[in-house]
């Protein structure tokens, strides 16, 4: 198979804006509407909203590579970053908040010129400990970087990247392409979903570094999006890549076999537009979140009070299962019998939605 960076137009990319316009069109909508939405907010509200979408960005970027980060760390982190603690909370976890630092700096410096320094920056965040690869620096090793998958003794090799002796030369190429298609760039892309989609398609297929290359990619994906809009913009692309991954696999495998990009372009765009109507539920999540404690905070009990913001962790999906008396004994540490009462309460009050009964019982929050 010959690789699109083997081809002879390898950066010449093209494709059909015909098949586009119906989405380009859907991403300027749903923007403006989100926007809107955002300024109307109440101040915490909208911080709590930033939050969780960045809290959400740095945990599923690492699970599409198969890491898990403590949520907890990666809060408080965001939180340190953010300014929102008067006092800093402590995190244990430096790969959480390696994470945390590259979510919130791809968010604080959208506007700035894409630079080496920049990139290996970022790569050191990803890679607090060293391992055994080159951090901050383009890989060396003659070996090729291959993405393979199956049996050690027959891996099916799904894309080879360029050697890396010519890693130095490709990514000087892609950094000065990145600034020169910004708004201020000599050769703007002006539909930003276009310039994130190739700036991802391009950057994964150089490959340059020993790992981290997918977090990357994602970061410069969506500092483009944001840079080209001209304001940092609250989705999250990993949440929704990682939801269908095997699909973010296989258009990637298709865009790198020709440079011919239009099916890559689709594809990433309707990520794009999965993110914002991913986004837009978060936004209504938090807005009932917040009219809910200012109607019942002050008829909840403290252990009615750490099991509900228990359940509202888990964001618009829903607590699963909904909240039970073995839950809420767990979560509380208290008897079945006080349990039992609590939720009993919840529900006369309107909070719970009540159903099954007997063992079955379930509760699951009814919003105002």
């Amino acid at each position: 198979m010959t690789y699109n960076w083997q081809q002879k137009d390898w950066t010449k990319f093209s494709y059909d804006i015909n098949k586009l316009e119906e989405r380009l069109y859907a991403f300027a909508e749903k923007s403006g509407r989100i926007s809107g939405i955002l300024k109307a907010m109440p101040k915490e509200a909208h911080v709590q909203t930033t939050i969780d979408i960045l809290v959400a960005e740095a945990i599923k970027t690492s699970e599409i590579e198969g890491e898990y980060l403590s949520r907890k760390d990666v809060t408080s982190s965001i939180r340190n970053n953010l300014g929102i603690n008067i006092k800093e909370e402590q995190v244990k976890d430096k790969e959480a908040k390696g994470m945390a630092n590259l979510i919130t700096d791809v968010q604080n410096s959208y506007a700035a010129v894409l630079t080496q320094e920049k990139l290996f920056d970022w790569h050191k965040m990803i890679f607090p400990y060293v391992k055994n690869i080159r951090v901050g620096g383009w890989r060396t090793h003659k070996e090729p970087m291959q993405v393979v998958s199956g049996r050690i003794d027959k891996p099916t090799v799904h894309f080879e990247a360029p050697p890396s002796e010519r890693v130095p030369m490709e990514m000087n190429n892609f950094i000065n392409w990145f600034n020169k298609t910004s708004p201020n760039g000599n050769a703007p892309i002006k539909y930003a979903p276009i310039r994130s989609a190739i700036s991802h398609l391009y950057f994964e297929t150089i490959h340059p570094f020993e790992d981290g290359n997918g977090r990357v990619g994602r970061a410069i994906s969506e500092k483009a999006l944001s840079q080209t809009v001209g304001s940092p913009l609250l989705l999250s692309l990993s949440v929704a890549i990682e939801a269908k991954k095997k699909d973010y696999y296989e258009a990637l495998k298709e865009g790198q076999s020709s440079n011919e990009i239009t099916a890559w372009l689709e594809y990433f765009i309707d990520v794009i537009l999965q993110a914002q109507d991913n986004s837009e539920a978060l936004i209504d999540f938090t807005l009932k979140k917040t009219k809910l404690f200012d109607v019942y905070q002050e008829r909840f009990n403290d252990r009615q009070l750490k099991a509900v913001k228990r359940m509202l962790q888990e964001g618009p999906g829903g607590f699963e299962g909904g909240m039970t008396a073995k839950k809420y004994m767990r979560i509380t540490q208290t008897s079945k019998a006080t349990a039992t009462r609590d939720l009993q309460k919840l529900s006369e009050l309107g909070i719970f939605e009540v159903k099954g009964d007997g063992r079955s019982t379930s509760y699951y929050i009814k919003f105002v």
